[in-house]
């Protein structure tokens, strides 16, 4: 039996990097698409946006901020856009939902649960003259407080309202109960098979970053769901090619990006997001696997087709 083709997520932006950490990361319209449309060349095939004002780089969940990039991503490219449903830990679902209500992407992403969401200690590696923008400190140091808040409630309230878009769910699980969450959204009906599941490794608040943690949650998704999934492992910070390159040889997809880290290597920052993307392209095709093209990526995860969106 041939072996299923690697599919490579690139999350391009994100909401918890600034731009103070990195001159690589893009957060105006023009380098957000830009980059985009660069990982899809260097072998993504989904690509897994977030918004940012544009002056600024403050991230945003508002309409008018994803405008701007989204036509020139798909025009560019047949790359699967994969909409943030995260992108806020103080707004409502309802809020947080609007992008993807309003431009009906092939997918957008779901946090499968609420939990401690932090990246405080990155504010200790800068000093105060280090911040580009005034909200950067207070926002980095501030998170020891944040929730991220993804009731049942909520959960259902973003899979009921995008039901008729047809969108098809990155869902995130940050620890081994919301493998459990999703399994009961399923059987209550809010989700139909395959689901795509994305292990997260390493963001403090969820599940840490070892290939024993790896291990586990495949263990407990296979019995869980069967053949009903597909999968895929972000591995935060220092871990994100060690864990893909783990997770490709398990059989799994790989997430890498500028939104998960800033590094192409320890201590060496990536130029670009399609510097980490040509990486793990190149790691996974030495170990003898192929990467998905989007059409295959569609195929794998029964996606309705980038002629449906609403961009």
């Amino acid at each position: 039996m041939a072996r299923q083709k690697t599919i490579i997520t690139c999350a391009v932006t994100g909401a918890i990097h600034t731009p103070s950490m990195s001159d690589a990361l893009p957060y105006t319209y023009d380098d957000i698409a830009t980059q985009a449309v660069e990982a899809a060349e260097a072998g993504a095939s989904i690509l897994h946006l977030h918004a940012r004002d544009n002056e600024t780089g403050a991230p945003s969940v508002d309409v008018k901020d994803f405008q701007p990039f989204l036509p020139r991503i798909k025009q560019a490219t047949d790359a699967v856009v994969n909409i943030s449903t995260g992108g806020s830990l103080s707004l409502s679902i309802q809020d947080r939902i609007t992008p993807a209500k309003t431009f009906s992407p092939e997918m957008c992403s779901m946090n499968m649960g609420s939990m401690n969401f932090s990246f405080h200690p990155l504010a200790k590696r800068y000093g105060d003259d280090d911040w580009k923008f005034d909200w950067e400190k207070e926002y980095v140091a501030g998170s020891d407080g944040n929730i991220f808040r993804n009731t049942f409630r909520d959960i259902k309230e973003a899979a009921d309202t995008l039901a008729p878009h047809d969108i098809k769910f990155e869902h995130e699980c940050y620890d081994v109960g919301h493998l459990y969450n999703l399994k009961f959204c399923m059987d209550i009906g809010l989700f139909k098979a395959p689901v795509f599941i994305q292990f997260i490794f390493g963001i403090l608040g969820g599940i840490g970053p070892e290939v024993d943690n790896l291990v586990f949650m495949k263990r407990t998704a296979d019995r869980l769901f069967g053949d009903d999934y597909r999968w895929s492992v972000l591995g935060a910070g220092g871990s994100q090619m060690s864990l893909a390159t783990t997770a490709s040889q398990m059989g799994g997809n790989v997430r890498v990006g500028l939104e998960d880290s800033l590094f192409l290597s320890r201590g060496k920052l990536a130029e670009s997001n399609a510097a980490q993307v040509a990486k793990i392209r190149r790691i996974v095709e030495d170990l003898g696997c192929e990467v998905a093209t989007p059409d295959e990526a569609r195929e794998i995860l029964a996606l309705k087709g980038g002629d449906r969106v609403n961009f």
